[in-house]
């Protein structure tokens, strides 16, 4: 029996995509092979290959002028990646906190050069996004670092902090960098605000082993050459992202899921679809004051809604008659606990109402 997976990450996969994997398993549409067995070179995972990335660019509206990449080592090796290839020459780069991903990416990025804090919502247990007033911006930086999606917090960049950022930005066109890991396709998003956007592929692209990132051709060549040959963007966008053995499965599901959103309506459907799902469970953590919301309501995320019960007895409670319930994976971060629901795009809208329902009949017995 399938159960509504309410996890951050690897999260719950369309059916449909998942079922067709099954079928292709041991013999790929007649091949008489795996997806896992087949070279990287053949011209059958050739064509999974480059219609991975040109779906990406489809769903994603990529202008022209950059490439699509498809790497390993999750938005983890991103945070290394992204300072040693964007930090030249003047080795200075502006970060934005909103939570442990951003304060992660930032500790790395400070083993290459000057990463500077220059916005933070830490004094409010990064329970909203900053606001641009706050943001003290270089006009010289190499790059803005941002994490449009925070998981742990459920915080999320709304459009209005996104004008916000613009009409703080400096003259001269910092590049603005984004991790896009926990929203990527969960909505359309201009491209071309950016010079790169990067994303693991566990929460709305595909399984944990493949990253996405969407970079600025003009970027792609400020890294040294100095740089190892693997780290270096420039090594994999000669190369379409087969310089080396690609992780072919997880290509493969990356493929479908793309075909999955496109046969939704693509990003402007599923975004419509999102917004009413996590509209549905905040009004139920608004209707009265058992439940309890921790994000600020204008940086309210999509994606992940994090809150709190009464007591942390009473959390348990509800955690494990959601289990009962065939809700899993509700616990929040353990940096922070209380209560968060997932709801990336495979979460049907039936999944988010049979939580609700809980919630309501939790309160009525236990409030």
């Amino acid at each position: 029996m399938r159960v509504f997976n309410f996890s951050a990450g690897p999260a719950m996969l369309p059916l449909p995509v998942l079922e067709e994997a099954q079928r292709d398993l041991v013999d790929h549409r007649g091949s008489g092979q795996s997806v896992m067995e087949m070279s990287h070179r053949s011209p059958q995972y050739d064509g999974i290959h480059q219609g991975a990335l040109a779906a990406l660019r489809r769903l994603l509206a990529v202008p022209d002028g950059y490439d699509v990449l498809l790497l390993q080592g999750g938005a983890s090796l991103q945070f290394s990646m992204v300072p040693m290839n964007l930090m030249q020459p003047r080795r200075r780069a502006d970060y934005v906190l909103t939570g442990s991903w951003s304060e992660k990416a930032l500790a790395e990025a400070r083993r290459e050069g000057e990463a500077r804090v220059a916005g933070s919502s830490e004094e409010s247990s990064f329970t909203r996004i900053p606001r641009g007033e706050e943001l003290d911006l270089d006009p010289q930086a190499d790059y803005l670092h941002v994490t449009t999606n925070n998981t742990i917090a459920g915080t999320q960049w709304q459009e209005e902090h996104w004008a916000s950022l613009a009409t703080t930005s400096p003259a001269g066109g910092v590049p603005l960098v984004a991790d896009a890991s926990s929203d990527v396709l969960s909505r359309p998003v201009d491209v071309s605000r950016f010079g790169l956007v990067y994303a693991g592929a566990q929460k709305n692209l595909g399984p944990a082993g493949v990253t996405v990132v969407v970079v600025r051709k003009e970027l792609v060549e400020r890294a040294p050459e100095s740089l190892p040959t693997m780290l270096q963007y420039r090594t994999h966008a000669a190369k379409d992202s087969l310089y080396n053995t690609p992780p072919t499965w997880a290509v493969y599901v990356l493929s479908m899921a793309c075909r999955w959103v496109e046969e939704q309506g693509g990003t402007a459907a599923l975004g419509e679809l999102n917004r009413r799902k996590a509209e549905t469970l905040y009004a139920a953590l608004d209707a009265g004051g058992f439940y309890r919301g921790t994000a600020e309501p204008a940086s309210r995320s999509w994606m992940n809604v994090t809150f709190r019960l009464p007591s942390e007895e009473l959390e348990r409670r509800f955690l494990a008659e959601a289990e009962a319930a065939g809700l899993l994976n509700l616990k929040g971060h353990r940096s922070v606990g209380g209560v968060r629901a997932s709801l990336y795009n495979a979460m049907p809208q039936a999944g988010v109402d049979a939580l609700v329902a809980l919630m309501a009949d939790f309160e009525r017995r236990m409030g």
